[in-house]
């Protein structure tokens, strides 16, 4: 059944959102496992989180950026991000069948160095933008968010750091990191188990045509339904802090184990109540090119 089809037929089972488990249907582990990530192989000798901090000693704001983008699209992602996790939702169709919706996400925000010594690095918009694209990625909507939250066995809890322009600082990154990290150790749960909670998320919303350059921030939840940071888009594309992250989702989602853009169904006026609160998205896929904010005029 193509998108239109699925679109004529999917009813919504009020406004749950169903974690699957029939026996008949593909593992959605398997699902995202053998849909590759698509980042660039790691090189041998790339820098460890450790030794990308250090270089970025005495760099103002956009030079940081800068060399954020240039790591993370040389690959040097830690390992444990490139196998992508499942978010499941379920959609009856009208006779009776249930469809299976499986989103692919990464387990943790995108991060720079190794396995062992990286950094969840806050980045502008327009870098998280071109990672993306790069990738074959895009960015979350805020029901997005809120479903990663949802099914994500490991929650950790929010943790801000004073107020005031220190929250920029490369220090505050560093700081911020490794309180995150003590406490997603603390828990013990493999590296690549789903984790929410740690971050803010860079999001795709209407705001970012309406409001043209600005970047949209949502989340830091402390429980279901109980984000910290309601849909905002107070700051300018470039800003980014240390309460931000990036949480990438393949841009090929399932229906029923069939791959499907999900800018076709972000654009579909029935099928975007799936993935956005906020109406339809007809031209998400404008950013997730190269250059998008030069392109869009920001």
């Amino acid at each position: 059944m193509g998108v239109m089809g699925i679109a004529r037929a999917l009813v919504f089972v009020g406004s749950a959102w169903l974690w699957m488990g029939h026996a008949d249907a593909r593992p959605a582990a398997s699902l995202c496992t053998d849909s590759p990530s698509g980042f660039a192989q790691r090189a041998q000798g790339a820098a460890t989180a450790s030794a990308f901090l250090d270089r970025l000693a005495g760099s103002d704001e956009r030079e940081r950026d800068l060399m954020v983008r240039r790591e993370l699209l040389a690959g040097n992602i830690p390992g444990f991000l490139r196998a992508l996790q499942p978010v499941r939702l379920e959609a009856r169709l009208p006779g009776g069948e249930m469809a299976r919706i499986t989103l692919c996400v990464l387990a943790d925000y995108l991060s720079v160095g190794s396995d062992e010594d990286f950094l969840r690095v806050p980045m502008g918009l327009d870098t998280a933008l071109s990672v993306a694209a790069r990738f074959g990625f895009v960015l979350p909507t805020r029901r997005i968010v809120d479903l990663i939250y949802g099914q994500s066995p490991v929650h950790l809890t929010p943790q801000p750091l004073p107020a005031g322009e220190q929250m920029r600082s490369t220090a505050y990154y560093r700081l911020h990191n490794a309180l995150v990290q003590a406490q997603r150790e603390a828990v013990q749960a493999p590296a690549d188990a789903l984790t929410a909670g740690q971050k803010k998320d860079l999001v795709v919303s209407p705001r970012l045509w309406e409001q043209p350059g600005r970047v949209a921030i949502y989340g830091w939840h402390r429980g279901v339904g109980a984000a910290i940071q309601p849909l905002s888009t107070v700051h300018g594309a470039h800003y980014a802090d240390y309460s931000h992250g990036v949480r990438l989702v393949s841009n090929v989602l399932f229906v029923n184990d069939e791959p499907h853009s999900i800018f076709e169904f972000l654009a579909d006026p029935q099928l975007s109540t799936l993935l956005s609160d906020e109406g339809p998205l007809p031209r998400a896929s404008e950013l997730f090119v190269d250059d998008a904010l030069a392109r869009l005029g920001r």
